[in-house]
């Protein structure tokens, strides 16, 4: 899991810059309202509402995230972080509805021109500080809301970034106002409210998603399942559920192994599952893995073999020194000759049998049949998740899988040779 003051430090970062828009986006809302108000122009008035509107979204995302921030408790076991998202429903709902009064306004203003008798300095020098002021708040938020993951943050940023356009046809709204050149300027506002609009309806539709627990990203899902499968000792994965909860997601999947694994194995297996999804995605708060018997029926088996002759082939003596490998599917009755693997390392003096492993572990085993085998190729099979049986050499492949299916084999469970006898001959 993300370490708790980790959490909290990234979410106040956040909160910071939530609440520095706040206090700007209050100043730019005054400036404009008291500009528009003196000189007479409604369309900086309507500007003003619409900051006001924004000033009370990203207030609410501020609050959203310090409610995210807090502590879990008996209560609220799994945290306060769908705050946040709540709070990016009622932010949506501000936006859709800023949408609503920048369209009424444009509207009016294709049927209405206001007389001005001398040129706008002031009313365009607001328009110009907005604009510029908007584009450095909607950058910071957007930055910071993709660091966090903040849904509300990042809606933030979008409305921010269309601030400047509002502001840009408030802007050309003045001058127009000034030449007297009608309905141009109504046109382009009402324009831009159907934006502002559509930004909002999709912004609560994807926060009610997100609250009903919808799966939002079904590549990452699929990517998650496709990587936890590669991970050695998993038979099998079962769906994987995303759940978002605020900046945060909650990630739950069942994993299939050896059906004879112990369980402090299979508790060793859900932990390195867990800690490889920890390690490399992003904002994952807490990961719950099911550990369960492998369904599957298809088993993959390994047997050292002296010659390359099909299921007749004649079982070697040492696991490490056997000159072919015969890789096997075994599934039910059927039996299917996968590969030989030929010995690329007998002529080395050393570990040759972990050599071997680390060649022939792309297979994903299942099972290993051999009369010998040292210490260290043992427990790194074990570690593997590969169950081993002791078999007699020269045995035919076939009496050995005869063997097993009857439950003659004995499983070993500890080293046939020591570490010594290893880096002698293995």
């Amino acid at each position: 899991m993300i370490d708790f003051r980790v959490k909290v430090k990234e979410l106040k970062k956040g909160q910071r810059i939530a609440f520095i828009a706040t206090l700007v986006t209050c100043l730019l809302a005054l400036m404009k309202g008291i500009i528009g108000y003196l000189f007479g122009f409604e369309v900086l008035m309507a500007d003003a509402f619409h900051s006001g509107a924004d000033l009370l979204a990203i207030f609410a995302s501020g609050f959203g995230l310090w409610l995210a921030s807090r502590r879990k408790s008996a209560k609220f076991p799994y945290g306060l972080y769908k705050a946040e998202t709540l709070v990016s429903l009622l932010i949506a709902a501000a936006i859709a509805y800023a949408g609503v009064e920048v369209f009424r306004e444009g509207y009016q203003k294709l049927f209405q021109l206001v007389p001005v008798r001398q040129f706008p300095f002031f009313p365009i020098g607001a328009a110009v500080v907005s604009i510029i002021v908007s584009y450095v708040l909607a950058r910071k938020e957007k930055k910071i809301g993709q660091t966090l993951n903040s849904q509300s943050l990042t809606i933030n940023a979008s409305e921010s970034f269309l601030d400047i356009f509002v502001s840009m046809v408030v802007l050309v709204g003045i001058v127009l106002a000034y030449f007297r050149i009608p309905f141009v300027e109504g046109g382009i506002i009402i324009g831009i409210s159907l934006f502002i609009f559509g930004l909002g309806i999709k912004s609560a539709w994807m926060s009610l998603l997100v609250l009903l627990d919808a799966n939002l990203d079904p590549r990452l899902q699929e990517e998650i399942e496709e990587t936890i499968n590669s991970i050695y000792g998993v038979k099998g994965v079962g769906e994987v559920k995303i759940r978002q909860a605020g900046p945060f997601k909650m990630i739950e999947c069942n994993i299939e192994t050896s059906p004879t694994l112990p369980l402090y194995r299979a508790h060793e297996l859900a932990d390195k599952v867990e800690s490889f999804i920890m390690e490399n995605y992003g904002h994952i708060e807490s990961v719950f893995i099911h550990v369960e018997p492998a369904k599957k029926s298809i088993i993959s088996a390994i047997i050292p073999v002296k010659d390359i002759n099909g299921l007749d082939s004649r079982v070697h003596g040492h696991f490490g020194r056997a000159p072919y490998f015969i890789i096997l599917r075994l599934d039910g009755e059927n039996i299917e000759i996968e590969d030989f693997y030929i010995n690329e390392f007998l002529q080395e003096k050393k570990h040759v049998g972990v050599k071997v492993i680390r060649k022939v572990i792309g297979y994903k085993l299942d099972l290993l049949f051999t009369s010998n085998i040292g210490e260290i190729s043992f427990y790194m099979l074990k570690d593997n998740f590969v169950d081993i049986y002791r078999i007699e050499e020269g045995q035919t492949v076939q009496e050995v899988l005869d063997k097993y299916r009857n439950g003659l084999l004995e499983k070993v469970v500890s080293p046939i040779h020591t570490l010594e006898d290893s880096q002698i001959n293995n």
